[in-house]
């Protein structure tokens, strides 16, 4: 979870000025646009998830929040490839130091720590900021003059290769998973995600997970849902 409100629209690579304001200058202090992003996190919360799960076990020099700042610099600058991650970061090696990434960034490396650290340690850490923006966005208007939290279930549709995931085929020639995502219309924060095979419907997503008191369906495929506790 980083930088709620930036523009995310790809452009086979992303807008001119979002690269400038996360890698480059943008204030007076000289400090760049990423690097004050990322200072808000809370580092130590981060180390004790990372401890919880013995994350750095053996490590020498890639440590979990080097692993973790990288693929935020992805997210925020739309990489597509852990090769266009490496190349970009080593674009701007000289910024590196100052965006807190300490370790060599080389694509085996990242590849290595995201294949096998525990995914738990980011998942914890993910729950940490969802709560720190929660409390952010608790007085946000909605627009709509309603007391209950409001939430959005919407999917992504993934192609990933067929030949890796074989185990999940809609067709003979096409793998397919779905990303289902809950989010609290307070701030867009996501409160629940689901990754199903290509032909889970959004439906068995309100009947399996919750219990929907009213809910209407729009013709994007979104909905409003009033949960009861």
């Amino acid at each position: 979870m980083v930088g709620p409100g930036l523009d995310f629209n790809s452009n086979r690579g992303i807008p001119r000025p979002l690269m400038t304001s996360v890698t480059g200058i943008a204030d007076e202090s000289g400090q760049a646009g990423f690097a004050q992003i990322m200072e808000h996190l809370p580092l130590t919360t981060l180390r004790r998830c990372v401890a919880r799960y013995d994350g750095e076990h053996k490590v020498k020099s890639f440590s979990c929040l080097d692993q973790y700042l990288c693929m935020a610099f992805a997210q925020l600058t739309w990489r597509e490839s852990l090769r266009d991650i490496e190349a970009c970061l080593r674009a701007q090696s000289t910024k590196l130091y100052h965006f807190g990434i300490r370790g060599n960034v080389a694509r085996n490396t990242l590849a290595d720590a995201n294949a096998t650290r525990d995914w738990c340690i980011y998942c914890d850490f993910a729950q940490s900021l969802i709560g720190i923006a929660r409390r952010v966005y608790a007085e946000e208007p909605l627009g709509v003059e309603l007391t209950d939290t409001v939430y959005a279930l919407d999917s992504t549709t993934i192609d990933p290769c067929l030949s890796v995931f074989s185990c999940t085929p809609v067709r003979s020639t096409k793998a397919t998973v779905k990303l289902h995502t809950l989010l609290d219309l307070r701030g867009c924060i996501p409160s629940f995600i689901f990754i199903s095979d290509g032909k889970f419907h959004d439906v068995n997503i309100l009947v399996a997970r919750l219990e929907v008191c009213n809910w209407s369906r729009t013709s994007s495929k979104r909905y409003v849902i009033r949960p009861t506790i």
